[in-house]
């Protein structure tokens, strides 16, 4: 029989990490204490029961998640992996990015991941990112994460956590079609975007910009078809720079406003990733919080309804446009920011400034230095900032929250100011921080350490191991189906 939580337990140490995270800087904090107080209804208390029992729980799928649940369950940790959506990849799929940025200097499973895509023609290379099919994507990842044996909820969020009294991480409870359940584990990942499962914890947590706690917009991705590859070349980013086309988004900016419409975002931009298969990213929504139901909610049907007009407009030019429709919207809006977990190092703009480098160096990031306008008024692309970033190092102490003993972070939920966040935030190197994330996590388990507490030399020596099973694997992986363009 399951064992039973008493929820007083989990309502005490939640009510614990709201007090703790009371003074974190959030735009959606700020609004609901400004509002009247709200009527309550007093839920009776009641046993949650716990459903499973593992090594290492990694709370989020995105490309953060998926690597450290593979990482983690290659190191021989029994691995449990939570997600919200219906499938695995987060950003990737639910939200269609379509795109893995700053992938071209990364090792292990990124790569990994794009050579199961390539062997299934399912990639378009540009620069020093890498475009693929979504639908291709969530299989990959799926396979991945089974081969290892990963085990995968989906459709299941994170609501609360419970520690001992050592400030210890021991459950996370989470809410589903089969109600509260709670789930133990030796070690924790949260690799959820928002920081969810830290919050719930008790860490402390940073949002938006320090000055003014506003937070970069989010945008509804599209998947287009009917379009000729090389007919809209020159409005296309990775089609028109080869053929000696200049600024293809301001050429599209140009199209869409020829038919009647001013998009939200004034780099739009149109990629293409295979076949007559395209993405489109149109669209910025201003002054919305990622750790709102309502916020998303409400920029999820403006973007949505944004997105179908632009289309429509292109449509009635006719030419090249004439056959363009929308295949897919994302069931997830792409959000860039979300809370930034205090961990027990703060990458900075100073930081990535100077190129920073560090001996507990997880992965090295190249993207710039990349905000989106947070104000409509002023600038409705990406303004220009005062840092400009040098190839730099992310610390694995950026990964170990501060707050919370046994808690690792992956992704765009790391320690690190708003400058900082708005590079390491890509998914090329979330995935990266997922991969040690999930192997640190694996040898806190085995070894029943906390991750601060294990030398970076033996952190490090984890994430080669769950190279060394990669390559094992690898023979295992070419006999997977080959396929041309449309397979």
């Amino acid at each position: 029989m399951p064992g039973r939580v008493d929820r007083r337990v989990f309502l005490k140490t939640t009510a614990a990490g709201a007090a703790m995270a009371a003074g974190a800087v959030g735009t959606a904090d700020a609004k609901e204490q400004a509002m009247p107080r709200k009527k309550t209804h007093h839920e009776p208390a009641r046993e949650v029961p716990v459903v499973g029992r593992c090594d290492v729980l990694v709370a989020g799928g995105g490309p953060a998640g998926v690597t450290a649940a593979i990482a983690a369950a290659r190191g021989g940790a029994k691995t449990q992996l939570l997600e919200v959506n219906g499938c695995l990849g987060g950003t990737w799929t639910a939200g269609l990015l379509s795109w893995i940025l700053d992938s071209g200097n990364k090792v292990g499973l990124v790569q990994e991941i794009i050579e199961r895509l390539d062997r299934r023609g399912a990639t378009a290379k540009y620069g020093g990112s890498v475009g693929y099919d979504v639908e291709t994507m969530k299989l990959v990842l799926e396979q991945m994460c089974l081969a290892a044996g990963v085990r995968v909820r989906l459709h299941t969020r994170v609501v609360a956590a419970a520690r001992d009294g050592d400030g210890r991480l021991t459950a996370a409870v989470t809410e589903s079609k089969s109600g509260r359940e709670a789930w133990t584990a030796k070690a924790f990942v949260d690799a959820t975007g928002d920081g969810d499962l830290a919050a719930q914890a008790g860490c402390r947590f940073d949002y938006g910009r320090e000055a003014t706690g506003q937070a970069q917009p989010m945008s509804m991705i599209a998947l287009a078809v009917g379009l000729d590859p090389g007919g809209v070349a020159p409005y296309v980013r990775g089609l028109a720079e080869p053929r000696g086309e200049k600024d293809p988004k301001g050429r599209l900016l140009a199209e869409m406003k020829r038919a009647g419409v001013s998009p939200s975002y004034t780099r739009p931009t149109l990629f293409h990733i295979r076949d007559g298969l395209f993405c489109m990213m149109a669209n910025h929504q201003y002054g919305v919080a990622g750790t709102s139901a309502a916020d998303l909610t409400a920029a999820t049907l403006a973007g949505r309804a944004e997105v179908h007009r632009l289309v429509d407009a292109l449509r009635s030019l006719g030419g090249v446009w004439k056959e363009m429709r929308i295949v897919a919207t994302a069931e997830h809006i792409g959000v860039r920011e979300g809370r930034r977990v205090r961990g027990l190092y703060r990458l900075t703009g100073d930081d990535l400034a100077r190129g920073a480098r560090f001996d507990d160096a997880v992965c090295r990031c190249r993207f710039p230095v990349d905000v989106h306008s947070t104000d409509p008024t002023k600038h409705k692309g990406i303004p220009s900032q005062r840092v400009r970033a040098k190839p730099y190092d992310i610390p694995f102490r950026s990964l170990v929250a501060r707050d919370v003993r046994g808690l690792l972070l992956a992704g765009r939920c790391i320690s690190g100011d708003f400058i900082a966040h708005s590079s390491y935030r890509v998914t090329g190197t979330a995935a990266a921080m997922g991969e040690a994330a999930g192997a640190a996590a694996a040898l806190a388990a085995r070894t029943d350490r906390a991750p601060h507490e294990i030398p970076w030399r033996d952190v490090k020596a984890s994430i080669e191991a769950v190279g060394a099973v990669e390559h094992r694997d690898q023979k295992a992986a070419t006999s997977e189906p080959r396929s041309g363009p449309g397979g």
